[in-house]
């Protein structure tokens, strides 16, 4: 059988902090994917087991030995309203494996059934999301943008009601952790401090152990995880990716891109493009999530409160520093990002103008984002359509003047991104039972 290294360090917390809970059996799983190289990353041993005993463990059909399986609480403002209990209603999580480098994998299947969280859910997932979140962690994990990831997708034998009946399917995610702000929300909505004061020592050792001995370890929390979705949201705009659902219960407090709904790399590049048809005001669009994931952690400020000075109003004022020092942090890294894909180096100042002539250019002709970019590395010329926009054209002499002509902006422009109809169709192609189209975009 399959050795996993258990160590559930989570399973070891306070009881309230989730629901023991082992996955719901299914009909007639078949495995459909394994990520081999992530699987050698953790560690895992392989030899000797077969496709059905896989299927069977990543369909929660056989609880592996060590598991420790529990559904997590927690909170969430979603869309901007408050929930104050929300929690794993369809993902178990199995347990943590320990790497032999020390690195710590939380093993989660999605789709394993009803637990306490479930609010009248079914606790399943068909095989789309199941397919879209397996290929777009995985293409942002190869792009270089911290993420969960999937290390294998199984069908369940079983149909799933949703507007219709649908095939029925698994996906094993892995992730650092997953603690988000909307935990921390959930002991703070009960006045929890114990429990906050637990789970901060625990994300500070997941995440952050060089930060652990802070003086207040409550604020070094913040300070890191402000710092960490600073540069993982400048890397989401570099790639034009727009996550579609950034409510706090899915905002990682260790950084990582998590919880892959509606979620899509833009084609034609625009600021005011939203990916999710229940977002009707736009809360989520692409240019907005800078100032959502500062509201996401100035609702972990909040909650981190009463743990990080015992004086309200001394603790507003050291936490309201934190969150003040987002903007400057994210424009760094933002410039970071933008400047290696225009081979400037870091971009800051009046050098800034650059890039935001750049993009007011695309978003004017309706340009796509990564074929734009894609073609000024690959040619160090614009675009055919662009290429008559007279703005643009000064913009391009000046750009010639300080581009590096010696960088390979090849390495920061990819040439493949996961699109949207390209995922749509990968998906339609497997509910007929054809998962060829899967299996290329994925090699891809």
């Amino acid at each position: 059988m399959l050795d996993m290294h258990f160590d559930n360090s989570y399973a070891r917390l306070p009881a309230r902090f989730f629901a023991s809970q082992a996955p719901l059996p299914v009909r007639a799983p078949r495995l459909i994917a394994f990520n081999h190289p992530l699987a050698r990353q953790m560690g895992l041993a392989l030899e000797g087991v077969s496709e059905a005993q896989m299927a069977a463990l990543f369909s929660g059909n056989t609880v592996p030995q060590g598991a420790d399986p529990l559904a997590m609480a927690y909170a969430g403002h979603q869309f901007g309203g408050w929930v104050p209990q929300l929690g794993d209603g369809r993902a178990i999580l199995l347990g943590e494996v320990l790497a032999q480098d020390g690195t710590r994998w939380d093993v989660q299947l999605k789709g394993a059934g009803r637990t306490p969280f479930s609010r009248g859910g079914d606790g399943r997932a068909w095989l789309g999301p199941v397919l879209r979140e397996y290929l777009v962690s995985e293409a942002m994990a190869a792009l270089g943008v911290p993420t969960t990831r999937a290390l294998a997708a199984v069908t369940t034998g079983e149909d799933v009601a949703r507007e219709t009946l649908l095939p029925g399917a698994i996906l094993t995610r892995v992730a650092r952790s997953h603690i988000r702000v909307g935990t921390f929300q959930y002991f703070a909505a009960r006045q929890d401090h114990d429990g906050l004061e637990v789970l901060t020592s625990h994300a500070l050792s997941r995440h952050y152990p060089d930060r652990m001995d802070a003086e207040v370890p409550a604020l070094a929390l913040l300070e890191a995880a402000v710092e960490a979705q600073a540069d993982l949201v400048a890397r989401w705009m570099g790639f034009g990716f727009i996550h579609g659902v950034m409510n706090t219960d899915n905002c990682h407090v260790g950084g990582e891109t998590i919880d892959y709904g509606p979620c899509a790399f833009m084609d034609a590049y625009h600021p005011e493009t939203v990916f999710s048809s229940i977002d009707s005001y736009g809360r989520y669009a692409y240019q907005n999530q800078p100032q959502i994931t500062q509201w996401n952690l100035a609702q972990l400020a909040t909650a981190l409160l009463p743990v990080i000075d015992g004086d309200e109003a001394r603790a507003i004022e050291l936490a309201t520093d934190v969150i003040n020092r987002f903007p400057g942090l994210y424009a760094a890294a933002w410039g970071r990002i933008f400047g290696a894909k225009l081979g400037l180096g870091a971009v800051d100042g009046a050098r800034v103008a650059l890039v935001t002539d750049l993009l007011e250019g695309m978003a004017h002709a309706g340009a796509d984002f990564t074929q734009t970019f894609r073609h000024l590395a690959e040619t160090r010329a614009l675009p055919p359509a662009l290429a008559q926009d007279a703005r643009l054209s000064a913009w391009f002499a000046q750009w010639q003047g300080e581009v590096d002509g010696g960088a390979d902006l090849t390495r920061t422009n990819p040439a493949i991104i996961p699109r949207n109809h390209q995922i749509e169709a990968v998906i339609a192609a497997a509910v007929a039972g054809d998962f060829g189209p899967f299996d290329r975009l994925h090699a891809a």
